[in-house]
């Protein structure tokens, strides 16, 4: 049925003038306030207090005529329940899905509870925590806080045993490791997830032996901590250190189980199987510095070379017999004798008993031989052999170089002068091919330095040239075309790329339409032209604009490349305005594009009628439909 006041406002809709024109403007801003107080006014009832803030507005629960969309809503504010959702986590997560509605209704007023649950018929298994063992028959309070949400309930044991933990917190809040749900006082703990695993006669030691008054973990964990008397007893007096399992097993305590050999990183051999071990270990073992294996430790006294060959005595020497030296072995060092350095006498490379000071670079002994003045550096051996000096036929590979000899460079007719000037110029010679090709450059440089990129090593001529590299591909009638019609000279960047430079004489349009020619033709043909007006340019053809021809419009040479053309049709019609711009530039208000005669309205003139236009305009305004009142059938 419709209200009393639209149908009043329906029938004197016409009589009204211009200011009730503008009250009824003023009554419709002010719809959106009655309209939010007609929602109020239905409400079914007040919401709880949690929602107080959104009672005035209903917009952030309801979606008008989709009560599907609730869900979504409540999910926006209730964050957590859409992660459980979307998680499948949690009691909403693990139950079927339902619409929020079916548990939770709203206006009830401000204390009434919309979460309600029943203790006895909840399955808490549908919860991130299952009830097990007598946790099932505890009190929902025990653990569930009043005033705070069910799911802010605490998961670690601690919570709620904290009074119970006789370690006072020293073993962590994991109780779960030691003790279950069925009953709090059977623990049983694995000694083996510790870091003191039980092993041998320490599986029937009582617990309380090693630890004192419940501190678990303050537990010394050495051996020494708990068999320091028995330490005291044998003898040792903490000389051996607090390691009491390198010599002990924790089967028993009276058998040994070290051996030098494999248990130390220095095998006992020779005459230093029959040495004590107080000889080499003189102070507190283990605790002292670690004794050095070096042969120089104790035979320093010994040593002849005054350590110029280092502390690696067993080099010469062996643990039988220190005077007896069995012959060096030259090939173990790091200059192996070869060639004519066999024969070659000691003196001559070691000057002095310090054997190491003899020098090992070919440089040294060979400077007067080097004919390159020591630009190839100090290692001769790159291309010298020890046969014989002269002797390099072979020895040198140019391909380790970074200039690699391929096709021709490798023919025997290029010689190593023709690159190299002289011996001591070897490393110093360029290996860019404009160094030695400029003469050959017929681009004048334009191309640049990279002559690689189009001539190979093969033949400087070049096999072929793909134009698609370029900034302008071949394309069409373009592939056909000789080179020499675009690049007159060898200059080839000089060549333009704008269509224009080569179809001036084909531009029938006198550059009206601009210099990119590409816009409407292709390389295909050139009479094969399309140009999609309405997609590419802002002004659509339509009506007979679609059959104008383009030089109507674009009259006027341009060098950009938008064709400069005003859109406007005051532009081209101004010969047509009969009203001399009385009424502005924007003809389409009245004209239309099928005939510029056609209008879309007749002006008050036309009809011939007389007087001020203000009524006139107050009629149009009369009858003019409006969104708030809908014009009547009559």
């Amino acid at each position: 049925m419709t209200p009393w006041f639209l149908s009043c406002a329906r029938y004197r809709l016409q009589a009204w003038r211009l200011p009730s024109i503008l009250a009824l403007v003023a009554l419709a801003f002010s719809a959106g306030a009655w309209a939010q107080g007609i929602e109020s006014i239905v409400a079914p009832g007040k919401l709880i207090q949690g929602h107080v803030k959104w009672e005035d507005d209903c917009k952030q629960c309801h979606v008008k005529f989709d009560r599907a969309a609730q869900n979504g809503l409540c999910m926006d504010c209730h964050k957590e329940v859409r992660a459980d959702v979307r998680n499948k986590t949690g009691f909403h997560g693990k139950n079927k899905p339902q619409d929020c509605h079916d548990c939770h209704t709203e206006h009830k007023g401000r204390d009434a509870r919309i979460v309600v649950l029943d203790p006895k018929q909840f399955d808490h298994a549908l919860t991130n925590y299952a009830l097990l063992g007598k946790h099932q028959k505890a009190e929902c309070v025990k653990c569930h806080v009043a005033g705070k949400k069910y799911r802010s309930a605490a998961h670690q044991c601690s919570a709620c045993h904290k009074k119970d933990d006789v370690h006072k917190g020293d073993l962590g809040a994991k109780c779960e490791s030691c003790h279950k749900e069925s009953s709090w006082k059977e623990a049983k703990f694995d000694h083996d997830t510790a870091r003191f695993a039980l092993t041998g006669k320490h599986v029937d030691v009582k617990c309380a032996e090693c630890h004192k008054n419940t501190a678990y973990r303050e537990t010394p964990r050495s051996c020494f901590g708990c068999h320091q008397k028995i330490d005291e007893q044998k003898g040792h007096k903490g000389q051996f250190g607090e390691k009491c399992d390198t010599c002990h097993g924790t089967k028993l305590w009276k058998s040994l189980h070290f051996n030098h050999d494999t248990d130390t990183k220095y095998a006992l051999r020779g005459k230093h199987s029959s040495t004590k071990c107080t000889d080499c270990h003189t102070g507190k073992l283990y605790l002292a510095v670690k004794l050095s294996r070096e042969c120089d430790t104790c035979h320093s006294k010994d040593d002849k070379h005054k350590e110029s060959l280092g502390k690696d005595c067993a080099s010469c020497h062996n643990e039988k017999n220190w005077k007896e030296s069995p012959k060096f072995d030259h090939a173990a060092s790091k200059f192996p004798l070869l060639g004519k350095h066999i024969k070659t006498e000691c003196k001559e490379c070691h000057k002095s008993a310090m054997f190491k000071e003899a020098p090992s670079d070919c440089l040294t002994c060979h400077k007067k031989d080097d004919k390159h003045k020591g630009t190839l550096g100090e290692n001769c051996a790159l291309c010298h052999s020890e046969k014989a000096w002269k002797d390099t036929q072979g020895r040198f590979a140019h391909d380790k170089t970074k200039f690699v000899l391929r096709n021709a460079h490798a023919k025997a007719t290029v010689k190593c002068e023709a690159c190299h000037k002289d011996l001591s110029s070897f490393r110093k010679t360029p290996i860019e091919c404009f160094s030695c090709h400029q003469k050959d450059d017929k681009h004048e440089g334009q191309q640049g330095k990279s002559c690689e990129k189009c001539h190979t090593d093969r033949d400087w001529k070049v096999p072929g040239f793909d134009h698609g590299l370029t900034r302008f591909p071949l394309l069409g009638k373009h592939v056909p075309v000789a080179c020499a019609k675009c690049h007159t000279t060898a200059r080839f960047k000089d060549a333009k790329t704008a269509c224009v430079a080569c179809h001036a004489k084909d531009d029938k349009h006198k550059k009206g339409l601009g210099p990119d020619c590409g816009q409407c033709h292709n390389a295909r043909t050139w009479k094969d032209w399309k140009f999609d007006h309405d997609r590419l340019t802002k002004f659509i053809l339509d009506g007979k604009h679609k059959t104008t021809a383009c030089g109507l419009c674009h009259i006027r040479p341009t060098e950009s490349q938008v064709a400069a053309t005003s859109s406007e049709c005051f532009s081209c019609h101004a010969k047509d305005d009969v009203h001399q711009a009385g009424f502005g530039r924007r003809c389409q208000q009245c004209h239309l594009t099928s005939s510029f005669k056609s209008l879309k309205q007749k002006s008050p003139a036309q009809d011939g009628s007389t007087g001020s236009a203000q009524p006139a305009l107050q009629e149009r305004i009369a009858v003019r439909p409006s969104p708030l009142f809908p014009r009547s059938p009559s």
